[in-house]
């Protein structure tokens, strides 16, 4: 941004001999770092900041002053809800001296605090750090970049994400927000962005950085092989490593390659082609080639849009043919769920019936075996009263009418008397007469008076 190009521009800035002289020592080279950094910050911090009356002293103690405050003040570099020490804000750090030590590397970046990853490849001479937030790796950057560190000119450059992941083919109601919820079932997530064109719109495209290999290695899987979707829409993502390109510092010429290809190219400084030399041909078949390559890719990409406005529209229809069918298969399923509700009931109601049927049937059946019982009593009373009659040398009235077979043959069984006429009582004070034995007939008995004593003679059958 502005600032850091200020800052990049200040003394002992980018170009080379504008930091410290080489000939000093790790400790001097360190110090006119700190120095560059010093001053830039300065700079930086009066664009925003008035300071007091009070701080405005000596040289030394404005310096002292300098970096006291931003020390003070790194917290205020960091975004609200920014993530810190994530890739985003580690640094690469090439052209490093094979003889210099991981203090010495902690302290060249001690200004711009605490660091949260250091590593150092001695042999190969590069190195990375990670810092608390983006500001501050830029800051350094701007700060470090091409100072010389014992006959080196130091390079510094953010490295690369090796977890970050391209996401395209985005609905254009998919947020930051949204986009990270939706990826962190994967793992961890440093950073999710929507990106957008000038005017704040969807551009269907987005960037997911992750805070380890494994788990962008299984997003990159899981929505390769599935069918992955963030919205009601089936419009699955794509999701491909994210091309990363150097677009802010490019290629100085410091580092271009001076071979011999070099050596020719540049052997012919730049120029318009005359119309008619070779160069004119040559070129105008260049720019012809580019021209239909322009034109086919923009016939591409039109026949790809009418592909997809197509593909929209029947997702359209048969979304709601599939809404339709859905509809009717939950008609279906209530009606079937009704028809064996009905079933169910039917079924328990013919259940209740046939409960209310065997009841009634038991109860039939209580009935008739009390009847059985009460008549066996009956039978079996009417046995005992037999019985005792026959012990008695009576018979019993019932079977007497029965074998007498009415009046008329209750008259003639008597041959003393009428049916009115009675026993004179017998000696003691009793007589045997009906009112004594009221259960013998009139005609059921004939005999004879010896004394003070009747004989009774029980009557026979008649055949």
């Amino acid at each position: 941004g502005g600032p850091i190009g200020g800052m990049k521009g200040g003394p002992g800035g980018s170009q080379p001999g504008g930091g410290p002289k080489s000939g000093g020592g790790p400790g001097q080279q360190h110090r006119g770092g700190e120095r560059r950094g010093g001053q830039s910050q300065h700079q930086h911090s009066s664009q925003h900041q008035h300071p007091p009356p009070s701080q405005q002293q000596g040289a030394g103690d404005e310096k002292v002053s300098d970096t006291e405050g931003f020390k003070a003040n790194l917290s205020l570099l960091r975004r609200p809800g920014e993530k810190t020490y994530t890739q985003r804000c580690r640094l690469f750090v090439g052209n490093l001296p094979a003889d210099i030590t991981e203090d010495e590397f902690k302290r060249l970046f001690s200004k711009y605090g605490e660091p949260g990853e250091v590593f150092i490849n001695k042999g190969k001479g590069f190195g990375f750090i990670k810092l608390e937030s983006r500001a501050l790796a830029e800051i350094a950057k701007a700060e470090l970049d091409d100072i010389p560190m014992r006959g080196r000119q130091l390079r510094v450059r953010f490295a690369t994400h090796a977890a970050a992941l391209s996401i395209r083919n985005l609905s254009s109601y998919v947020s930051n927000e949204l986009l990270e919820e939706a990826f962190s079932q994967f793992g961890p997530i440093e950073r999710a962005i929507v990106i957008v064109d000038d005017r704040g719109r969807s551009s269907g495209k987005g960037i997911v950085e992750f805070a380890s290999k494994p788990a962008a290695r299984k997003a990159f899987e899981r929505c390769t092989e599935g069918v992955f979707l963030l919205t009601t829409t089936p419009r699955p993502v794509i999701v491909e490593p994210l091309e990363q390109l150097d677009d802010e510092d490019g290629l100085p010429e410091k580092l271009a390659q001076k071979n011999p290809m070099y050596q020719k190219e540049r052997e012919t400084p730049p120029r318009f082609a005359q119309p008619g030399s070779f160069e004119y041909e040559y070129s105008q078949r260049w720019k012809s080639l580019d021209e239909m390559e322009k034109q086919q890719r923009d016939q591409v990409e039109k026949n790809m849009k009418d592909a997809k406005d197509k593909l929209e529209s029947e997702m359209e229809d048969a979304y709601h043919e599939h809404q339709a069918n859905l509809l009717r298969q939950d008609l279906m399923r209530r009606q079937e769920e009704l028809r064996r509700m009905e079933e169910l009931h039917n079924q328990e109601m013919q259940k209740r019936k046939e409960m209310q049927l065997r009841q009634e049937e038991e109860r039939r059946r209580r009935e008739e075996e009390m009847m059985l019982r009460q008549r066996e009593m009956e039978e079996q009373m009417r046995r005992q009263r037999e019985e005792s009659y026959t012990r008695m040398g009576y018979m019993d009235p019932r079977e007497r009418d029965m074998r007498m077979g009415g009046t008329s043959a209750m008259n003639m069984g008597d041959p003393y008397g009428t049916t009115a006429q009675k026993f004179p009582p017998l000696a003691g004070g009793t007589g045997l007469g009906y009112e004594t034995n009221p259960g013998v007939g009139q005609t059921s008995m004939s005999g004879t008076m010896m004394g003070s004593d009747m004989v009774m003679y029980p009557v026979a059958a008649s055949p």
